[in-house]
């Protein structure tokens, strides 16, 4: 095989040999494309699935078998991060051998913790610094997102893991092709290690970030899309790297509401076809909130198969109708974190800024919950200890855990009824399968609570995921099957007949 379009010719797929030329898209291209690129680039759902297995398969477009890399080493597509801890010579002078040996014990397990959380591995600790893989030894779709959020918490969790004060990081991060595979000359108790360049180019990315700081290689910041704020740093010179690359520094998470506006950022959405008659039992739905009548919407079906999509049409279809929209997000990071959607929901709408200090968000929390009537007495203190805001603001909480997390969880729903008195709720709950059990006990609460309030919730689930509601009355269950051949033809010829067009 010696070209893409060969390649593309071989699966079946020939009709997207002009667009990838076009764009410039060659072997190394293809190992740097998410799927939001693939759709960006006019390739429908169903062959996009089957572009990324087959880009999983390949090696640099040689398409080499595993085993011509040796028995005990395979190529892969990796996100390797390295951190280093601030001033550790400095520590080393101040303190005694055995406080820095805590000190260094502290820091790598403040760091380790959050690694496993994302699904990292930690594959060599090098003094004070690690350096870690994500898609080793197993392999996820997201693995340079995982990659930056363990960095983000990385740099908060280590601030405070020392008693000897805080301490600072360092971090660079890369993706690229790597062998993984035995060193040691097949000792087996040296560890595996990836071989390539991507491994310097992240240390390289190391050494050039400030204290606090994390800096991104451009295959990185390619598959992340709208999911995080950068600054770009323009084209910098590496040490062992022959060109000048351009790199950036991750400033924070963006302030996408979801993973659907992440993941498609500034780019145009596909057009919206096949999906009318789910649409309509939505509206007709919320025809029936309207008339005060709440009403449970459970919107299920395999990954990637258009759900979030089609709240996306909704939210079109009613956009100049009064309401007020509520969006929570579960995330696959944070299955065991307790009220994490909620979390996240009040940040963005508390509009909190980076900027903010405690009694600015303190003053944007009371503003946010007088919008729902809320006796801001009782329920400021509840919200603000949930976002962990140390306050003197307000009167010590001095309940049980069971009978604070009892209090917190009816001041969210009262939250959410009270901002039905002046207009309906539209109340979008995005991947269900990912819910904490905490949150499922609010979502249970609210959901029999909302029967005579003017709230639309709809959830969105996979099909792993089973409802606690199904069978009331004021609940309906839509399944999302995939589209039919003709729906799918008419949607690669709407994509590709407005990319040639220029519509």
């Amino acid at each position: 095989m010696h070209t893409v379009r060969q390649w593309l010719e071989q699966l079946g797929l020939p009709q997207y040999a002009e667009i990838f030329a076009e764009n410039d898209v060659d072997f190394e291209a293809l190992h740097l494309l998410a799927e939001s690129d693939l759709e960006k680039l006019g390739v429908s759902l169903g062959h996009r699935k089957k572009l990324l297995k087959a880009v999983s398969e390949l090696d640099g477009g040689l398409a080499l078998k595993r085993e011509s890399i040796g028995a005990e080493s395979e190529r892969r597509q990796l996100t390797i991060m390295f951190c280093d801890l601030v001033g550790s010579t400095e520590l080393s002078r101040k303190l005694d051998p055995e406080q820095l040996r805590e000190v260094m014990r502290a820091y790598q397990q403040a760091c380790r913790h959050v690694i496993e959380r994302y699904a990292g591995h930690v594959a060599q600790y090098l003094g004070d610094g690690l350096m870690v893989y994500f898609g080793w030894p197993e392999a996820h779709e997201d693995d340079a997102e995982r990659a930056v959020r363990a960095s983000l918490e990385i740099v908060q969790e280590v601030k405070k893991s020392s008693p000897s004060g805080p301490l600072a990081v360092r971090i660079g991060i890369a993706t690229g092709s790597v062998v993984v595979g035995e060193t040691g000359a097949g000792d087996a108790s040296v560890p595996k290690f990836a071989v390539g360049e991507t491994p310097n180019i992240a240390a390289r990315l190391q050494g050039l970030a400030g204290v606090d700081q994390i800096i991104i290689s451009p295959s990185t910041h390619n598959l992340l899309a709208s999911a995080f704020e950068y600054e770009d740093l323009g084209e910098r010179m590496l040490k062992g790297i022959l060109d000048p690359m351009r790199c950036w520094k991750v400033l924070g998470a963006s302030g996408a509401e979801g993973r659907f506006e992440a993941a498609h950022g500034q780019a145009g959405l596909t057009p919206f076809v096949g999906r009318d008659e789910e649409v309509q039992l939505l509206l007709r739905r919320w025809d029936l909130v309207n008339a005060g009548e709440g009403q449970v919407v459970l919107l299920s079906g395999e990954p990637g198969i258009g759900k979030s999509r089609i709240i996306q049409a909704l939210r079109e279809r009613i956009a100049e109708e009064p309401h007020t929209r509520l969006r929570f997000q579960c995330s696959p990071f944070h299955v065991n974190s307790a009220l994490y959607p909620v979390i996240e929901h009040l940040d963005h709408a508390a509009n909190f800024a980076r900027e903010d200090g405690l009694e600015k968000k303190l003053d944007k929390i009371e503003q946010l919950l007088r919008k729902g009537g809320a006796d801001i007495s009782a329920s400021a203190p509840l919200i603000a200890s949930l976002l962990s805001l140390p306050t003197q603001r307000y009167p010590a909480l001095n309940y049980s855990f069971p009978k604070q997390k009892e209090k917190t969880l009816e001041v969210l729903t009262e939250r959410i009824l009270g901002l039905t008195r002046s207009e309906p709720v539209l109340m979008v709950f995005e991947d269900a399968h990912w819910i904490d059990p905490t949150t499922q006990e609010l979502l249970d609460l609210t959901v029999s609570r909302i029967a005579n309030a003017r709230v639309l919730m709809v959830l969105t689930y996979r099909p792993e995921y089973t409802s606690r509601w199904s069978g009331q009355a004021n609940v309906s269950t839509l399944t999302l099957n995939r589209l039919g051949k003709r729906v799918g033809t008419e949607l690669i010829e709407e994509v590709t007949g407005r990319r040639i067009h220029g519509s």
